[in-house]
């Protein structure tokens, strides 16, 4: 039963300002259309959320991968989007074995290396913070970035440094309809200068600047292995939407960036010794907590070759 209320009261004007993430239910779609639940026979697999990362039991990433257990590893990480190893003794050329599973392992010219050309070295100390608390997709300044990075955790601070994910094509799904309408098709400028050029030598960027020029990729590319539309612009190196107004593409990128912030579509992990990352670059993006400073906090990555966005 409503009750009438005189005509003098009135609830009073108050509004928020556009764009911002709104209250109520989310669309929380973990796998592709027409795709069912598989249980995994070769290893045991326990979720860490609804839509986004699952660490995996029973699986020694010292020792080769076989044929089957590539497989039903592949068929994770593509419904899980990030899987997460405990309790691993492994060397750099183990996790680098590993990540070759998946195809040849890319160079990174503005990060440190490890032992070899092919691992990336993130030391992190008193006298040098981290700068990679943003949410980001690796590498989008490529023409074809990274299909996947494995990450391995060498010294871990005493409290804090955990890495979350996001999953991407759920921040696609949740979009509504008329931003969804307004992004398909459209194409998106990437640099890799706005993402290394608040920490990193100018020589080194300077040197690098005619090989890697801008690109440009899908705003909603199309996952080449599960068809799923995902979101692909990211705030470390997305530079403008081509084809409209400065102004228009500054307003909807901010939009879009922070659909990544939606906790519903995020998975957070606690390292440990023995911890290890492995991610779908394309389905995805990810954000390093950097709330253990002035403690060390030492990592290696290794990242897989990818392919064009369409």
């Amino acid at each position: 039963m409503s009750i009438a209320l005189p005509d003098r009261v009135r609830l009073r004007p108050a509004t928020v300002p556009d764009g911002g993430i709104l209250e109520g239910p989310r669309l929380l779609r973990r796998l592709p259309e027409g795709v069912e639940e598989r249980p995994y026979e070769l290893f045991a697999l326990r979720p860490l959320g609804r839509l986004i990362g699952a660490e995996i039991g029973g699986v020694d990433l010292a020792r080769p991968l076989t044929p089957a257990l590539h497989a039903e590893l592949n068929r994770a990480l593509l419904e899980w989007k990030v899987l997460f190893f405990r309790d691993q003794d492994i060397t750099s050329a183990h996790q680098r074995a590993f990540a070759a599973n998946w195809g040849e392992l890319e160079t990174n010219p503005f990060i440190p290396k490890g032992e070899t050309e092919d691992t990336t070295r993130f030391a992190r100390s008193a006298s040098m913070p981290a700068f990679e608390n943003i949410w980001h997709v690796d590498v989008t300044f490529r023409p074809a970035p990274a299909l996947g990075s494995v990450l391995r955790l060498i010294e871990v601070p005493p409290v804090g440094g955990d890495t979350m994910w996001a999953d991407m094509a759920a921040a696609y799904d949740n979009l509504p309809e008329e931003i969804r309408e307004r992004v398909d098709g459209l194409t998106a400028v990437h640099d890799y200068i706005p993402g290394f050029d608040r920490f990193s030598d100018p020589e080194v960027l300077l040197r690098h600047q005619d090989a890697f020029p801008p690109v440009e990729h899908p705003v909603v590319r199309t996952h080449p292995e599960t068809g799923r539309r995902t979101l692909f612009v990211n705030q470390a190196f997305t530079t403008h939407i081509v084809g409209i107004d400065r102004d228009e593409s500054d307003r909807l990128l901010r939009y879009l960036f922070s659909r990544a912030h939606v906790p519903e579509f995020q998975v957070r992990f606690a390292w440990r010794p023995g911890s290890v990352a492995f991610w779908d670059n394309r389905a995805t993006q990810h954000y390093a907590v950097n709330d253990y400073h002035p403690h060390a906090r030492v990592v290696e990555r290794v990242a897989i070759v990818g392919d064009r966005p369409f």
